[in-house]
């Protein structure tokens, strides 16, 4: 069990470094470990030793974000929370969004920055890398979606 729990440390830390809170990075560890695929509120708070309030701020977070659903299992008392399907793809298209500010950011830096050499260079550099991403990982993300399909298909290489 602390092999489990030392991923659901680090993932806290992963997690964080990417924009969530460190408790949302410790519930997405505890979800992506958890044999039972789901858990409720107090017993995430149970298990991470964290505050109701701060477990109803990670919760929140996360699933805004379309990393996690809430659901209500027959007869339970509680909301329930677990992993969206291919939560990890989804979570990468609702980044693509950034790519587009990124490169509108760099095309304001060009319109201030006027003919400068180096710093136009630098900021064409950060717009077409932005607008090739922008471009060709919605295309990756396909492939991705049709390998996984495709895997898991009978006779699919699963």
């Amino acid at each position: 069990m602390a092999d489990v729990e030392e991923f659901v440390e680090s993932a806290g830390l992963y997690f964080e470094r990417l924009g969530l809170s460190r408790t949302a990075g410790r519930v997405m560890g505890c979800l992506l470990a958890d044999t039972g695929e789901a858990a409720d509120a107090p017993g995430l708070c149970e298990r991470l030793g964290v505050a109701k309030s701060s477990m109803s701020v990670a919760l929140n977070q996360l699933e805004q974000g379309g990393l996690i659903e809430r659901y209500r299992p027959p007869r339970a008392r509680r909301d329930h929370y677990r992993l969206t399907d291919d939560v990890f793809g989804r979570a990468f298209r609702a980044k693509m969004a950034e790519f587009a500010a990124f490169t509108a950011l760099a095309e304001q830096g060009l319109d201030a920055v006027g003919d400068h050499p180096v710093a136009r260079a630098r900021l064409e550099n950060m717009r077409d890398m932005y607008a090739f991403m922008a471009r060709e990982f919605p295309k990756l993300l396909d492939r991705w979606d049709t390998e996984r399909t495709d895997a898991h298909r009978p006779g699919g290489s699963d």
